[in-house]
């Protein structure tokens, strides 16, 4: 893939408006992130303003994380008018594969065809109609047991498929990536995950999926790097990782990245 900083200096000088609908636990989190980052975050998730806001919008992500009938509406209508409209968008199919409820809402927003699809390797697994297995939203699979699987549903659906773990995996069903770029603190901070799909939505803007996605999640993994560097413990890495994602600069990010050929 081509310069990882250049997909960062992309996304920075014209920021762009991300239109959010995730979960109650990671709204605050994920606005924060967003903004370190360099992008404008909104948290939209009413059914009478989805449609108007996924147009105004240059960008979507959903997040399934605290769902409802009414949300899921809300979501359906969003992705469909983010398809109409030509903008990309992420699917997060946080525990999917807990109830029939999540499944049901991830198939009908898999046939809005997302951009990108990212979550755990439980996650992709559940997804790509394979048995998973999960402790709620967290993984009990590893990546490279939903590495085929991460492949096959990319295929099938025409999204990038990012699976995220020690060793992120990223494919479009034929050319894939390893990202090895992380820290072992980033999973004791609730909904850092949730987050990274903001991230990775506003690098999709105008940038081509597979590499722009693979960029995301290096610079996402060297932040928390950075961010662990220093930090004595979850709630010190919290704001130390919030600084880096502000900090990281374009030449940083080609420099630190750690993403190769799968």
């Amino acid at each position: 893939m081509r310069d990882p900083g250049a997909f960062l200096d992309h996304m920075r000088r014209a920021p762009p408006l991300v239109h959010n609908i995730t979960n109650f636990v990671a709204m605050n989190v994920m606005a924060n992130v967003m903004l370190a980052a360099g992008a404008s975050p909104a948290m939209v998730h009413a059914r009478d303003e989805v449609l108007d806001f996924t147009r105004l919008a240059q960008a979507l992500t959903v997040n399934i994380g605290t769902p409802d009938a009414a949300w899921a509406e809300a979501m359906a209508t969003a992705a469909e008018a983010a398809r109409a409209a030509g903008r990309p968008w992420a699917l997060d199919p946080v525990g999917v594969g807990a109830t029939p409820f999540r499944q049901a809402l991830c198939a009908r927003l898999l046939a809005c065809t997302p951009t990108v699809v990212r979550g755990n390797a439980s996650e992709i697994r559940a997804l790509a109609g394979l048995d998973a297995t999960a402790r709620g939203a967290d993984a009990a699979d590893s990546v490279e047991a939903a590495e085929a699987a991460a492949r096959d549903l990319a295929a099938r659906s025409g999204a990038v498929v990012a699976v995220s773990g020690p060793v992120d995996f990223v494919t479009d069903g034929e050319t894939a990536f390893r990202v090895r770029n992380g820290h072992p603190l980033m999973p004791r901070v609730t909904a850092l995950g949730c987050s990274l799909n903001g991230v990775i939505a506003a690098f999709l803007v105008d940038q081509p999926a597979l590499p722009a996605t693979a960029a995301a999640m290096a610079y996402y993994g060297l932040a928390g790097e950075r961010a662990g560097a220093g930090a004595a413990g979850p709630g010190s890495f919290q704001t130390a990782f919030l600084d880096a994602l502000h900090r990281i600069t374009p030449a940083d990010l080609t420099a630190g990245a750690r993403v190769e050929p799968a």
